[in-house]
């Protein structure tokens, strides 16, 4: 046991080698649904095949009652079969009686006590604290963890060039990212799209007039997607991210802080790499990994001098949401917030 792995081999592996062992107990964590459900239902159909015939759903949080999954992996079968108990923790917190109750569940599987017992635990994305809690790391280390990682816009057209594959369909490479671009952000409606090409047409290829007639923009944004194209430098990207945003109705508040908290940062972090202190600067904001990555990308193509200028552009669109007229600015804060996003995601770097 303790074996992480990949949601996609994980799949494959159960599908090609239908007859091998399994384990006593599965933690299947990650915030994209559909390969989650995949994942959940692959292991489901594998169950049955290996005799867990009987089936008990629990739905979990802090305040439940955590005896029912001690009862439901501890009581015999009535019927004679195995048992498959299939736990969700929708809210990734489980509270003191339930990390105690998780722990001593991992410690059961870790002993062999689970005879004919099958346990598949569903979590969200555990965020860092919670992923070093006593009850995570006891229960990581005991099970075999499904990791169902989010799918980002790089890897969107390989993916739906794989899903094509399996209705023998393909494609072109142009029109796969035509196609990610239309359902950027929204996997379950990918897989929909993908679907209907092959409910639509036969196998074989097809071609970007057949796919454009057929897809629609269901593309669903978010403003942290938005916030990483602007300090990545996808001005394109952003654009059209700032403006599906305002199509669906998002609060332009929320939209500024995405870009506004990020532009008063980097002012400072560009200050203090100016003064030869960034390092200590990005440790004292608490910024590391892909955040870090992405400022420092940001850092390295705007010139010092812009920061400034942006952390008052972003002051001035403040003021517009608010119903004031900053002189100089456009009537639209939307209109403000796209020249905002290109001054720190369009231009390189410039000594002046």
């Amino acid at each position: 046991m303790a074996r992480p792995i990949d949601a996609d081999r994980f799949i494959a592996q159960l599908e090609r080698k239908p007859d091998t062992p399994l384990d006593c107990l599965y933690v299947i964590t990650g915030n994209e649904v559909l390969l989650a459900n995949e994942c959940a239902d692959a292991l489901r159909r594998a169950a049955l095949g290996h005799g867990f015939e009987e089936r008990i759903s629990l739905t979990l949080d802090a305040r439940s009652d955590w005896t029912t999954l001690r009862n439901a992996t501890e009581v015999m079968s009535l019927f004679g079969s195995g048992r498959m108990v299939m736990v969700s923790l929708p809210s990734g917190r489980p509270g003191r009686n339930g990390g105690e109750a998780l722990q001593a569940l991992a410690e059961s599987a870790r002993s062999g006590r689970l005879d004919g017992v099958l346990v598949m635990l569903s979590l969200p994305q555990l965020d860092a604290a919670t992923r070093k809690s006593r009850w995570a790391q006891v229960l990581f280390d005991a099970a075999t963890v499904i990791e169902v990682r989010e799918l980002g816009r790089e890897r969107l057209p390989a993916w739906i060039a794989e899903r094509l594959a399996r209705q023998q369909q393909h494609t072109d490479e142009a029109t796969l990212q035509w196609m990610a671009d239309k359902v950027e952000g929204n996997l379950l409606a990918a897989f929909q799209e993908v679907q209907k090409l092959g409910l639509l047409h036969p196998p074989g290829e097809l071609t970007a007039e057949t796919v454009e007639q057929a897809v629609l923009h269901v593309a669903r944004y978010n403003v942290f997607g938005l916030r990483d194209a602007v300090l990545s430098g996808q001005a394109r990207r952003a654009l059209a991210m700032l403006a599906g945003l305002r199509a669906e109705g998002e609060a332009l508040p929320l939209v500024l802080w995405a870009i506004g908290d990020e532009t008063r940062v980097l002012a400072r972090l560009a200050a203090a790499r100016e003064q030869g202190n960034l390092s200590a600067e990005l440790r004292k904001q608490r910024i590391f990994a892909q955040r870090e990555r992405l400022l420092r990308q940001a850092l390295d193509r705007v010139a010092p001098g812009v920061w400034p200028a942006a952390v008052r552009h972003a002051h001035d669109i403040d003021c517009l949401i608010k119903g004031l007229r900053p002189e100089g600015r456009l009537a639209d804060p939307w209109q403000e917030l796209a020249q905002l996003a290109l001054r720190i995601a369009g231009p390189a770097r410039r000594t002046h």
